[in-house]
C-alpha cells in the first residue's frame, strides 16, 4: 500500500474514526486504526465490535492494499507532522512509514485480515432527518441517559418513528428526557434502542447543518450514513419502558419562570448544595415567587425569583445537579413546571407547543 494525501484531512479522517476505537481490548488489533486504499481514496475505520465508524477521503494512490495501525501512535505521529503533503506507505511485516517533507516516521502495524469488517446491513427503508434536528435532539436527551449497566435497556436512548415525527427518549431512573421533531417525509412505524455512548460520539462527529443523514434499522445494528462518513452501532435489545405512563399529564401547580433566572439561581444554590450529603436544593413556591433554598456545612444560599403561580402552594426538594443538566440545554425563554405533591414528578414543557418534555424526581424531605 502506498498512497499521498494531506496531512491536515488526513488528521480529521483519523480523529472522525477513533471515536470507535476500543482503548482497553483483549484483541490488540481493535486498539488499532484500518487504513484500506483503493482506486482513488482511502478508507479508514475504527470497530470496537459495539460500534464501527468508517470514513473516506480522496487520496493519490500509488499502490493498493490495507494495514492496521495502532490508533494512539497513529494520531499522535500524523498530528506532530508538517501540514504539507504526506505518503504513507506499507514497508515489510506491516511496517507503515509516514513521510512528511524532512519527517520519516516509522510505526509497527498489523494485517488486516484480523480486523473485523463492518456488519452487513441491508439498506431497506432508511429514513432521513436533518444533521441539525438529529444532533439537537441528541444534544437535549442524552444527559438523561442510565450510566449503570444495572437496567440496560436504560443505558440507550429510545428513537421512534411515527410517520412525519421522530421522538427521542432517554430515562434513567431519577429524570427523563424527551424531545421531537418533524421529518419531511412520513415513515412506516420504526423504534429502535441506541446505545448512548455511540449516540455521545455521533453527535460529536455530525456537522449541524441543513443537510440529510439516512439512518437504517436492522434487528440488531443501525447504521448512520453521512455520505463520506458511515456509522454502524449495535442496539440494545429489549423492550423500553413505557415512558407515556410514567409522564403525568394533569397538575395542581403550575409555574411560569424565566429560564435564565432559574437557572443563574439554582447554579448558586448548587454550590453549596454539592458541599453536602446529597446536593440537595429546596424550592418553595408561594405568593408569586420561588425561593430555592439550599444548606450545607459550608453555609447558605437563599435565591427568590419572580414567578406566575397557578395553583396550590409547594415546597419539594430536588438534586441540584440534576436539575441543572436540564435548565443547561434549555434554549426557550420561559418554561413551565408542573408539580402534583411534593413526592411526585417535576414535568417541564414549553410554554407553547410540546416539543420536549422533561421528568425529575424530587428528594423526599424527612422532617
Amino acid at each position: 500500500m502506498k498512497f499521498t494525501c494531506s496531512q491536515k484531512k488526513f488528521l480529521e479522517i483519523i480523529l472522525t474514526v477513533q471515536k470507535a476505537v476500543s482503548t482497553r481490548s483483549s484483541m490488540p488489533i481493535l486498539e488499532g486504526i484500518l487504513i484500506e486504499s483503493e482506486k482513488d481514496v482511502i478508507r479508514l475505520m475504527g470497530n470496537n465490535l459495539d460500534l464501527a465508524i468508517e470514513s473516506y477521503m480522496e487520496a493519490n494512490i500509488l499502490q493498493e492494499g490495507s494495514v492496521v495501525v495502532p490508533s494512539r501512535l497513529l494520531s499522535e505521529v500524523v498530528r506532530r507532522l508538517p501540514d504539507a503533503e504526506m505518503e504513507v506507505s506499507v514497508q515489510t511485516n506491516n511496517a507503515v512509514k509516514f513521510t512528511c517533507l524532512n519527517s520519516i516516521v516509522t510505526l509497527q502495524g498489523f494485517a488486516s485480515e484480523d480486523f473485523p469488517s463492518l456488519p452487513d446491513i441491508s439498506e431497506n427503508q432508511p429514513f432521513e432527518i436533518s444533521k441539525m434536528l438529529l444532533s439537537k435532539m441528541i444534544r437535549e436527551t442524552i444527559f438523561a441517559v442510565a450510566v449503570d449497566e444495572a437496567r440496560p435497556v436504560l443505558t440507550g436512548a429510545l428513537m421512534e418513528i411515527d410517520e412525519n415525527q421522530v421522538t427521542m427518549v432517554c430515562l434513567d431512573g431519577y429524570r427523563l428526557g424527551m424531545r421531537k421533531g418533524k421529518l419531511d417525509t412520513p415513515y412506516e412505524h420504526k423504534k429502535v434502542i441506541i446505545p448512548g455512548k455511540s449516540l455521545q460520539e455521533i453527535g460529536k462527529i455530525m456537522e449541524e447543518d441543513d443537510q440529510k443523514i439516512s439512518i437504517t434499522v436492522s434487528d440488531r445494528h443501525v447504521l448512520f450514513d453521512m455520505g463520506y462518513t458511515r456509522i454502524v452501532s449495535r442496539v440494545v435489545e429489549g423492550e423500553y419502558i413505557n415512558y407515556k405512563q410514567i409522564i403525568p399529564e394533569d397538575y395542581k401547580t403550575r409555574v411560569k419562570v424565566d429560564t435564565e433566572i432559574l437557572e443563574d439561581s439554582i447554579d448558586r444554590a448548587s454550590l453549596i448544595a454539592k458541599e453536602g450529603k446529597n446536593n440537595l436544593i429546596k424550592l418553595a413556591l408561594q405568593d408569586q415567587k420561588m425561593v430555592i433554598t439550599s444548606n450545607s456545612e459550608s453555609g447558605q444560599v437563599y435565591e427568590e425569583i419572580p414567578i406566575i403561580l397557578e395553583g396550590k402552594d409547594l415546597e419539594i426538594a430536588f438534586n441540584a445537579r440534576y436539575f441543572m443538566d436540564m435548565l443547561k440545554i434549555l434554549e426557550d425563554q420561559e418554561i413551565c413546571l408542573d408539580f402534583t405533591t411534593s413526592v411526585s414528578p417535576c414535568v417541564v414543557r414549553p410554554i407553547k407547543g410540546n416539543d420536549y418534555t422533561y421528568l425529575l424526581l424530587p428528594v423526599r424531605i424527612f422532617v
